[in-house]
């Protein structure tokens, strides 16, 4: 980024002199030189031909060219492919940004001042009925690395969640645990408190679905029904089926009474929310994940009545002849969004309105950014329009960091059906790939140790696959693939830290030092031009929220170091200068691997 910022004052200070021409700074755009010529960055002359008065790019460029080699000691030579100008860095350069970056131990990371701007990222939000799963965990993951991202890029950082811990969903588990868990405890039942109150959401869903299939089956009055066409007549038979379920409307009733402060239905709430949010705490800890604040929507939906209330009076919504609340607004080309049902009870909006401003209230937040997938994209719209409205001045600023859906190769995941990837048996799983991938190769380790080498490769593993990927697309997870020591996969960068750790300490060094005059290869001036690259890439993940930049650039690192490796003398190496030179080389590559990989949330082995 430094040598970027160089060039391009100095290419603005070319243009200057030779013509007379003061350049815009967007107008100057500097990118690294395409591998198939010869330069390490280039620049593009076309945007300032016409100023410039000049027809031919190829001649601009070898002018630039030519005064950049007289004035600027960074460049020791030039070549122009049509109206692209490739600049070789000088070779003294590239020691000298590898000596500034041996040197600092926080390479890449701005500082965090008291000045810094407040960003609050709320991520996981899961609902108390189910444990988490392969779709919490990629928001959680997601949540937690573009949190620990935007620390690196300067900003103070509040990582928040939101637990909907009430609501229908919830008075679903807690109706079937009466009915037919005979009173089972997380004890009893040997299991973590999230897997008991999951599988009772999972038993009410079953028996709700026999009740629907029974009354469709033998009410006439269902069967009376019919609509225009065959498949909205059987829609409109289905939901009168289901409003007619017996188990239906006792959860309707059981959450009226929760709202109404129904003692018995409240304590029953408190235990198994208790329950739920000690299973919860084990599987963020395994995560290696946390939060600074949490909120609750059992605390913040009244906030939310109360606004959307105090909205109503105002004009702001309206009411149906039901006595349902909503705000329209199909002026702004969108529909009519419900904020309190008919009975009086919440909705998730009503919620989120109340979360905000308790939030707002309790921080002096300058951006707030949800991690939330794609197909909320339009409650995040609403919810933008609904706080601009009742008044919240940052309501038209929010985020919505919205990502992609994680499936398996065999399809997608259903909670209420009981099909989904548990968050705490995958990585089970990954730990134990990862023991039968790698136990041979750690069989001289003690004990305790191979089994903690065992848990960051397989959690490596799940965190780098799931955070690779572009955050806006939708992605497959396959765990054989994840696993694997070779190509795009965090083991495969684990494992090169690892030897790096390994050659340090084989060097019987604790420092290095870099002379001036070191001569260097191409190969090495490619790789500190990757790590002087570090600081720009983590600026950029930031600034698109996107830590797949970052392990991307990560394994692109590793993949140029190991060919380094394999085509280099190290420590075999007879020059005692090229020696130390490699091994500094060598030791910030792995300083700005373990700086990468802890932004993604991931742990890198000293040994493997």
């Amino acid at each position: 980024m430094e040598i970027e910022q160089q060039l391009a004052a100095s290419i603005k200070a070319a243009v200057k002199d030779l013509y007379g021409v003061e350049l815009a700074d967007k107008q100057v755009q500097i990118s690294p030189t395409r591998k198939e010529f010869e330069g390490h960055l280039t620049v593009m002359v076309f945007p300032f031909m016409k100023q410039c008065q000049k027809s031919n790019p190829e001649e601009l460029g070898r002018e630039i060219g030519e005064w950049l080699v007289a004035h600027e000691a960074l460049v020791g030579k030039y070549n122009v492919i049509k109206g692209f100008l490739n600049m070789s860095i000088n070779a003294s350069s590239w020691v000298d940004k590898l000596k500034k970056i041996y040197d600092n131990e926080n390479y890449g990371i701005q500082p965090v001042t008291d000045q810094s701007p407040l960003v609050m990222i709320e991520y996981s939000s899961p609902n108390t009925n189910k444990p988490l799963h392969l779709g919490h965990l990629r928001n959680i993951l997601l949540g937690w690395s573009l949190s620990q991202i935007l620390e690196a890029c300067g900003n103070k950082v509040v990582k928040t969640n939101i637990v909907n811990d009430r609501g229908i969903h919830i008075c679903k588990s807690m109706l079937a645990w009466q009915k037919w868990f005979d009173g089972a405890t997380p004890e009893s039942a040997g299991k973590k408190g999230d897997h008991l109150i999951g599988d009772c959401y999972v038993a009410f869903d079953k028996h709700f679905k026999a009740e629907v299939k029974e009354i469709l089956a033998n009410d006439p009055e269902v069967n009376a029904i019919v609509k225009e066409d065959d498949e909205k007549t059987a829609e409109a038979r289905k939901a009168a089926a289901e409003a007619k379920s017996p188990l239906m409307q006792e959860a309707r009733e059981m959450l009226r009474k929760w709202e109404a402060g129904d003692a018995e239905v409240r304590a029953l709430w408190s235990k198994m929310n208790e329950w739920v949010y000690a299973g919860f705490d084990e599987t963020y800890a395994q995560m290696g994940v946390g939060f600074d604040k949490i909120y609750y929507e059992s605390n913040t939906y009244l906030e939310g009545k109360d606004i959307v209330l105090d909205g109503l009076e105002k004009g702001l919504f309206f009411r149906k002849d039901d006595g349902s609340v909503w705000a329209d607004f199909t002026e702004q080309g969108l529909d009519q969004k419900l904020l309190l049902r008919k009975d009086g009870t919440s909705v998730y909006m009503t919620q989120d309105i109340g979360t905000a401003k308790l939030r707002y209230q309790d921080y002096p937040i300058d951006k707030m950014i949800y991690v939330v997938g794609n197909e909320q994209n339009y409650h995040f719209q609403v919810l933008s329009l609904l706080l601009d409205r009742i008044g919240f001045k940052w309501g038209k600023d929010l985020v919505h960091f919205s990502y992609g859906m994680v499936e398996l190769p065999n399809g997608r995941m259903k909670s209420r059906e009981g099909t989904v990837v548990d968050a705490d048996d995958l990585m089970a799983s990954m730990i134990d790939d990862a023991r039968q991938a790698s136990s041979e190769r750690l069989a001289d380790m003690p004990e305790a140790e191979k089994e903690d080498v065992y848990r960051i490769i397989g959690l490596g593993a799940l965190k780098y696959f799931l955070l690779k990927v572009n955050p806006v697309n939708n992605m497959v997870f396959n765990p054989e693939e994840s696993i694997d020591f070779n190509g795009n996969t965090g083991p495969f960068i684990q494992y090169t830290y690892a030897r790096i750790q390994s050659l340090i300490r084989k060097s019987g060094l604790e420092s290095f030092s870099i002379d001036n005059d070191v001569e260097i290869s191409e190969k090495e001036q490619t790789i500190i031009q990757k790590l002087v690259d570090f600081e720009s890439v983590v600026l950029r993940a930031g600034k698109e929220f996107s830590p797949a930049q970052i392990a991307n650039y990560t394994y692109d690192l590793v993949k140029e170091y190991n060919q380094f490796y394999h085509d280099c003398q190290i420590l075999k190496e007879e020059d005692e200068k090229k020696r130390n030179f490699r091994l500094a080389l060598s030791a910030c590559v792995a300083r700005v691997v373990k700086t990468a990989m802890r932004l993604l949330g991931i742990e890198v082995p000293n040994r493997m």
